[in-house]
């Protein structure tokens, strides 16, 4: 089912251990070639600049092509979502022959070509046989479109591996519960059952690539259901407005309060939003899984950030310092107590960074920050004041006096 062959991918996994181990000290030079040699993964990689480069490119060739060929001919909506659903079978056709000719990997263009493909299935499906089914929701017909998205967009996570894919179809899911029940708590809790499915299979299917190149790609797909279950669960940062509000402290009384759900579930909830951040934690820990314990993490966080909306306690403005105190002390404790193990190592854990990936963010983090907000590293131009005089000294520079 996956396009790429399990030798490549394990070629280019090893490539990357290598890089990140040789940046660290734990390898030569000398070391470095000699195994880069013996891992060949034949497939062609970039940079993530000329990544992200040639995918919007792509998107803006593809995008201007289809708008091109509409252009004049004046066709109705069902023409149009004909036509869109034959650029969609001819995107991805062009994705799978840019991956299995020209053996392009995380290349970006054919990228480009599946989400684009995905694109226009969801639209061309919607123009060509939905623009004229108007119905008031909740409406199952019209969940014909977030199906759609989420079905073949879990195709196009499990055949090229693209985890933006995952999130994709995690995101479809969402707008599905909307149109089979007006229900908000409903909606929620058909939400909290899908991601709970797909988490189910996910660790049910982990075990059995434990040591390969797959583990990593499980491993993101459980996280981001892990945190999908929470957010669904958590009825305070669901929906925008609150999660907007909490940035104003004079909007914060007007957060979510249990008036608008039943007593039982929007309780259930509270206990929920507290059960589960220990519990990924813990899986995470137990597996030494850095996605699932960054999760945690962030859940932990907004619980604590969301716990005073639940009980309609009042917020303050230093909240926000108090926790990050918190934070911060919880951060340096667990420093200290990784660091006075033994070799700084306790259960499998420590606080040293033994791999150069997270040098390589950081570095890509600042050229990005550098790029988008280079006013702040470039000096502005200075003025010159041509009215400026010098006076009202006594002596000048090296002795000279006032007048020199």
């Amino acid at each position: 089912m996956r396009i790429y062959s399990a030798s490549a991918e394990e070629a280019l996994r090893a490539r990357k251990r290598l890089r990140d181990w040789t940046g660290e000290g734990f390898l030569s030079k000398e070391q470095y070639d000699r195994l880069r040699q013996e891992t060949v993964p034949q497939l062609r990689t970039t940079n993530i600049f000329l990544r992200v480069v040639l995918f919007f490119f792509t998107l803006i060739g593809v995008g201007a092509g289809v708008a091109l060929f509409f252009v004049g001919s004046g066709p109705s909506e069902q023409a149009i979502g004909d036509f869109l659903l034959i650029f969609a079978v001819v995107c991805y056709g062009a994705a799978e022959f840019a991956v299995s000719q020209a053996r392009l990997y995380r290349y970006g263009i054919e990228e480009a070509l599946a989400v684009c493909s995905v694109a226009f299935l969801c639209l061309g499906t919607q123009l060509a046989f939905l623009s004229h089914h108007y119905a008031p929701k909740p409406d199952i017909a019209q969940s014909l479109v977030p199906v759609l998205g989420a079905v073949f967009s879990l195709w196009i996570w499990r055949r090229f591996g693209f985890a933006y894919a995952f999130l994709a179809a995690m995101i479809c899911a969402i707008f599905l519960a909307g149109f089979w029940t007006d229900s908000i708590a409903v909606q929620h809790g058909i939400v909290a059952v899908f991601y709970g499915f797909g988490l189910t299979a996910v660790i049910a299917v982990r075990p059995r690539h434990l040591s390969d190149y797959l583990d990593e790609t499980y491993s993101l797909a459980e996280a981001l259901l892990w945190l999908g279950i929470y957010v669904a669960l958590n009825l305070q940062i669901s929906s925008w407005k609150p999660l907007s509000e909490w940035l104003n402290a004079s909007a914060w009384r007007s957060a979510r309060t249990a008036f608008e759900f039943s007593m039982p579930f929007y309780w259930a909830t509270w206990v929920l939003i507290w059960c589960l951040p220990p519990i990924m934690l813990t899986r995470g820990i137990r597996r030494k899984d850095r996605f699932v314990i960054a999760v945690g993490a962030i859940a932990s966080v907004l619980t604590l950030l969301s716990n005073k909306p639940y009980l309609g306690w009042p917020r303050h403005t230093w909240d926000p310092m108090i926790l990050g105190v918190v934070l911060t002390g919880v951060a340096l404790f667990l420093r200290r107590w990784l660091a006075g193990g033994p070799r700084g190592i306790r259960y499998g854990f420590t606080a040293r960074r033994l791999s150069g990936k997270d040098k390589q963010w950081m570095n890509v983090g600042s050229a990005v920050l550098g790029l988008v907000t280079p006013e702040s590293v470039v000096p502005g131009p200075q003025t010159r004041r041509t009215d400026f005089r010098f006076g009202g000294g006594q002596t000048g520079g090296g002795g000279a006096g006032g007048e020199f």
